[in-house]
């Protein structure tokens, strides 16, 4: 089954001031979002290989448009995440088809690493439904910096037979963070936890 794609939309967010001060350099999250047609709209089938397939295919699309978008190399990326909204006549299982079993893998090859899990949000919702893609260290899960998330929407998505699938990835952690916990620059990145 080929994926059918009616839109991709990558968006590059800039934040200067945070909480009145400046923030220099500025912190970069890019998210690049495709719109996809639905194969299983308004059925149930046991097998949703294809739609893993259709994943697979975009973790590779995907991460390299939002690194491309920020201007660096996939090593530099800090933080990413994903997430996917079906619309009304999907499953949340189809979302989950396109998000887990082989999109990761692509997506960490495009960054030259990533032992963390990629933090994930799914949903079912009509045209212009928000997506808040949750972000984490690509390396370590216990980096509270890089704790964060980005909304996005497409206005005429997901249609009620389409998937809109997201990832973003960022160059930095949260502006002037003060939480803390681990570090960046005491990231072992080994077993994605510290």
């Amino acid at each position: 089954m080929s994926m059918e794609i009616r839109r991709i939309i990558t968006i590059v967010e800039e934040t200067r001031i945070e909480g009145g001060r400046p923030v220099d350099p500025p912190t970069r999250r890019a998210a690049a979002i495709a719109v996809i047609r639905n194969p299983y709209a308004g059925t149930f089938v046991e097998d949703l290989s294809a739609l893993s397939d259709i994943g697979e295919a975009l973790g590779d699309i995907l991460p390299r448009r939002a690194v491309a978008a920020l201007g660096i190399a996939g090593d530099q990326v800090e933080s990413f995440g994903k997430a996917a909204a079906v619309g009304a006549d999907g499953e949340l299982e189809h979302a989950a088809a396109i998000l887990h079993p082989t999109l990761g893998a692509p997506f960490r090859d495009v960054l030259g690493k990533g032992a963390a899990l990629i933090p994930s949000s799914k949903k079912r919702g009509g045209l212009g439904v928000p997506l808040d893609i949750p972000l984490g260290h690509k390396d370590a899960a216990k980096v509270r910096s890089h704790f964060d998330g980005m909304e996005v929407r497409v206005p005429d998505a997901p249609r009620a037979d389409e998937i809109v699938v997201a990832i973003a990835v960022t160059d930095s952690g949260r502006p002037h963070p003060r939480v803390g916990g681990l570090t960046k620059d005491k990231v072992i990145g080994k077993d994605g936890v510290s």
